[in-house]
């Protein structure tokens, strides 16, 4: 079980390059994306299986055109560096994070077993 991380340009690869993380991109003008910090941040303390990773899309914009984030909210989800499953909407709501990450890390282990 562990705190949300705080993403940087500079420390976002080192953040993300090991093991299974999910990446919420963000923006502080963004209504939905602030509605959902909070259900993020209690997802980050009950699942011990990812690391979170919280990423302010305006403070990293070299790193969004990177990672082709066009909208937000958007979720990733990150296995040893590369995306394995993406969720990017505004009507995004906590039940439907949730399942899309459970799916998503299904998926994910029946494709690395």
């Amino acid at each position: 079980m562990g705190a949300v991380a705080e993403a940087t340009r500079e420390n976002f690869d080192e953040l993300v390059e090991t093991g299974t993380t999910l990446i919420d991109v963000w923006g502080p003008d963004c209504r939905p994306c602030l509605a959902l910090k909070p259900h993020v941040e209690k997802l980050a303390e009950a699942r011990d299986d990812i690391d979170v990773v919280m990423l302010e899309a305006p403070k990293a914009r070299r790193v969004c055109i990177r990672l082709k984030v066009h909208a937000l909210p958007t979720f990733l989800l990150m296995h040893d560096g590369e995306e394995v499953a993406r969720l990017s909407a505004s009507t995004i709501t906590p039940p439907q994070l949730h399942d899309w990450l459970d799916t998503s890390l299904e998926k994910m282990r029946e494709e690395v077993s």
